[in-house]
């Protein structure tokens, strides 16, 4: 299978990458600034994709910013908002049609290839919250796809049915690097561990009984007292 895959240099997608890796498919990856306070996750994203020998290429569409407004994910005005997924200020980080956007971009780069698919790493728990991450959207999108040129490819989604705890467990047993993979949206030194994805994040791995090998800010405090200590010693 040839594909090309949308990554951001996230949990997720690092652990579909390496899925699809292991399956022996023809990989093309493909990340998008648009603007993401996190752009963290760029560098992460060049850094694992090298590292595996991975063909990567990376879009600038900051442009695109000036469009996508309301959205504390590019609006640096706009509080990171705290705490789960389910609470109604999560809504401040949706981007306007983000994944339209990145997946008819991977489409267009696919159609040039002439690959198979367009793979992303969907899965069950995406939440309500994101409009284009509903089932509905996906479906509709993959239709669009195969009639958006005459070499039909389609919307590819392996993890469609994980939860984030299974895609940690896949992850270990391909011995992703995750330490590596970046998912908070502050975008700062160290994880937040207080945002919707850092929460989600931390959860998946002590649901899934897997090491979590993430530093985060609200433990700074207890990394600096062990410094201080090893220095004394």
């Amino acid at each position: 299978m040839k594909t090309v895959l949308v990554y951001s240099g996230g949990l997720d997608s690092t652990v579909l990458l390496y899925h699809l890796h292991a399956t022996g498919a023809e990989l093309s990856t493909l990340s998008v600034n648009y603007g993401q306070r996190h752009s963290k996750e760029l560098e992460c994203a060049h850094e694992i994709t090298e590292n595996l020998g991975v063909t990567h290429r990376e879009v600038d569409l900051t442009s695109v910013c000036q469009l996508l407004g309301g959205s504390s994910l590019t609006d640096a005005s706009i509080d990171i908002p705290h705490g789960h997924y389910e609470e109604d200020n999560m809504k401040s980080t949706v981007v306007p049609n983000r994944n339209m956007i990145l997946l008819s971009l991977a489409a267009g780069w696919a159609f040039s290839q002439k690959a198979d698919c367009v793979s992303y790493a969907a899965h069950s728990g995406d939440h309500a919250i994101y409009p284009d991450c509903r089932e509905e959207f996906a479906e509709a999108l993959d239709k669009a796809i195969r009639l958006a040129d005459w070499q039909e490819i389609y919307l590819n989604r392996p993890f469609v049915k994980f939860t984030k705890t299974d895609i940690v467990k896949r992850g270990f047993e391909l011995n992703v690097p995750f330490e590596k993979t970046w998912s908070c949206y502050e975008g700062e030194v160290l994880h937040c561990g207080k945002c919707g994805t850092c929460i989600e994040r931390r959860e998946a791995f002590h649901l899934a009984n897997v090491e979590d090998p993430t530093y985060y800010s609200d433990q700074a405090p207890a990394l600096e007292a062990m410094i201080s200590n090893d220095w004394k010693l």
